[in-house]
């Protein structure tokens, strides 16, 4: 399968919606998205992993670059990872979980919550 990854704004936020497996092959493409959009001026990150199937460490990789280069520009990153245990977007938040890499992140349940700046990320 291939990953897709789709740009939107949701009131200050910018949310890129990922979907498919992101794995050493697509993870360059997340990484290259991410990037443009920091070089673009947008520090108020969501991205949204509720379409992801498959994870593997070079997207967790990703992810923890990401969490790092807006922080070093005083931006914002919240992830979506939805509850549902049998949801596509589970597997992300069994392995960030195994990986005890998931406490890094602010994660929500969608993107709507997680565009809330008053929102309270899921707890751990």
């Amino acid at each position: 399968m291939t990953l897709t990854v789709r740009e939107e704004r949701l009131g200050a936020w910018w949310v890129l919606r990922v979907e498919g497996e992101l794995d050493l092959v697509s993870a360059p493409m997340v990484r290259r998205r991410v990037h443009d959009a920091v070089a673009e001026g947008r520090r108020d990150l969501i991205i949204d992993l509720g379409g992801v199937r498959f994870c593997d460490s070079t997207g967790v990789g990703v992810l923890i670059a990401a969490r790092r280069l807006l922080r070093s520009c005083a931006g914002r990153l919240r992830i979506v990872l939805p509850p549902d245990a049998g949801g596509e977007g589970s597997h992300v938040n069994r392995v960030l979980a195994a990986l005890g890499v998931l406490r890094l992140f602010e994660h929500y349940p969608d993107p709507e919550s997680a565009a809330r700046d008053a929102a309270e990320p899921l707890s751990t």
